[in-house]
């Protein structure tokens, strides 16, 4: 659970749209990518899913080098075709969460309108859990009297509901982790409903993998630890997100997918702040050919609403998420939510853009000086383009220039401006004054070649 500019973003969504840039114009993506956005294809046509394996037995946890070998299960439906939306506790109420909190996130997230632009997760983070009884069955808090209860009510909100755990023998905040009990926690989960598992590395760095002295080895350890949570999630049976939440460590984008991952942490946590928030972005250059349908790069959390960040910070941090196909699970005070912030978090046109079916993150095409130009292919020929000055104001004494040819774009191109609705003509070198933290957001629907 729980660096470095300043700048600001122009947002273009580009239709029926081949670029010149190889990065663009081609998906480059390893094997086991190709495998699994492929059979979540299929599956998603055929209304099923390929098996993963049953669980290895719980008790005395065992971790080897090799993955685990694997045996056939009840096949779950696929899951997070798109990047996953919803609410987190954890930003908001960190260790105060408890039922009434979750039951209120539920009913906010349906009267702001919220879970009709796709917030669907109800996610409680950590500080849930309790003690574990002589059977090693792990029963929640004082905070939580009823957890199959509270998964009934979020459910009958038409919503879904998430929980937390760490494969160590504690959470980061010193609860019970499922270490040993990763087969009996599925189940748990299951057969209180649970539709998401955020699953945070925590204790298992000094429980497990400091033990050992080589750090190749540890990071072995780690991967078949998360691992052996997938395989007792499959064992269930139950359609369950799957979240790594282990830092991005030892390139977690690069064995993720086969590790039954659907969306994974690819930096340390995420803070209100404009430079941390701009830190965690750039690291997702290069990245882009690790994501698709069903797994996904995660740079954390949305901080939409929280700290000191301006209007203008809010809407480039939630148009970069959404550029970058990452989770969007808002993290705000719900019941005191800002009309601005809702404003923000409900924008369908910008949310169409992180949930396109096509599933493909921005890349980086190009920088001049501090403004840099990035770009996602949409379903259909569309492209989503961003251009962001991570400097001081441009003025109209020095302002960017637009270099359409550059983007694969020629001529004239009529676009429509999604943050005001209003109709924008781009053409090759305009000026465009882009204010420190500002965003332009448009639309190409007939882009020019």
């Amino acid at each position: 659970m729980r660096l470095f500019a300043s700048l600001s973003l122009f947002v273009l969504t580009l239709g029926s749209f081949t670029v010149a840039s190889p990065i663009l114009a081609q998906t480059h993506m390893p094997p086991s990518a190709q495998n699994s956005a492929a059979a979540n294809a299929q599956a998603a046509e055929q209304g099923q899913a390929a098996g993963q394996g049953a669980a290895p037995a719980s008790g005395a946890t065992q971790f080897q080098d090799p993955a685990p070998q694997r045996t056939a299960a009840r096949a779950p439906q696929p899951v997070a075709l798109t990047p996953p939306m919803g609410w987190n506790s954890w930003n908001y109420f960190a260790g105060r969460v408890d039922d009434k909190a979750i039951r209120d996130a539920a009913d906010q997230l349906v009267a702001t309108g919220m879970k009709g632009a796709g917030y669907v997760y109800v996610n409680i983070d950590d500080t849930w859990e309790g003690e574990r009884d002589a059977r090693g069955v792990l029963h929640p808090n004082a905070k939580f009297p009823n957890m199959k209860a509270l998964a009934d009510y979020v459910h009958s909100r038409g919503l879904k509901i998430g929980i937390y755990s760490s494969p160590g023998a504690k959470t980061c905040g010193g609860y019970a982790g499922s270490l040993g009990h990763e087969e009996q926690d599925a189940k748990l989960y299951a057969s209180w409903g649970i539709d998401y598992l955020k699953y945070d590395l925590c204790s298992f760095i000094p429980d497990v993998m400091e033990k050992q002295s080589d750090k190749a080895q540890q990071m072995k350890l780690m991967q078949a630890a998360y691992e052996k949570m997938h395989q007792a999630l499959a064992s269930t049976g139950r359609p369950i997100v799957y979240s790594f939440c282990q830092y991005g460590w030892d390139a977690v984008w690069e064995w993720g997918p086969s590790t039954g991952g659907n969306l994974w942490r690819t930096t340390g946590d995420i803070t209100p702040d404009w430079d941390r928030m701009y830190a965690i972005w750039s690291q997702q250059a290069g990245l882009e050919r690790y994501a698709g349908p069903g797994h996904w790069n995660d740079p954390d959390m949305l901080e939409v609403g929280n700290g000191k960040l301006s209007y203008n910070e809010n809407k480039v941090h939630f148009s970069m998420w959404a550029m970058l196909a990452a989770p969007l699970l808002a993290g705000n005070d719900l019941p005191n939510m800002k009309p601005e912030v809702k404003e923000i978090l409900t924008n369908r046109e910008v949310i169409a853009i992180d949930q396109d079916p096509l599933g493909r993150q921005a890349t980086h095409l190009y920088s001049e000086g501090e403004v840099e130009v990035w770009a996602r292919p949409l379903a259909g020929g569309a492209v989503a383009m961003a251009i962001v000055n991570v400097g001081s104001d441009r003025y109209s004494t020095h302002p960017f220039h637009l270099n359409l040819s550059r983007i694969g774009l020629h001529g004239p191109q009529q676009a429509r401006d999604l943050w005001t609705g209003k109709s924008i003509e781009l053409t090759d070198g305009m000026a465009l004054e882009l204010p420190t933290h500002d965003l332009l957001l448009v639309r190409i629907d007939a882009p020019k070649k």
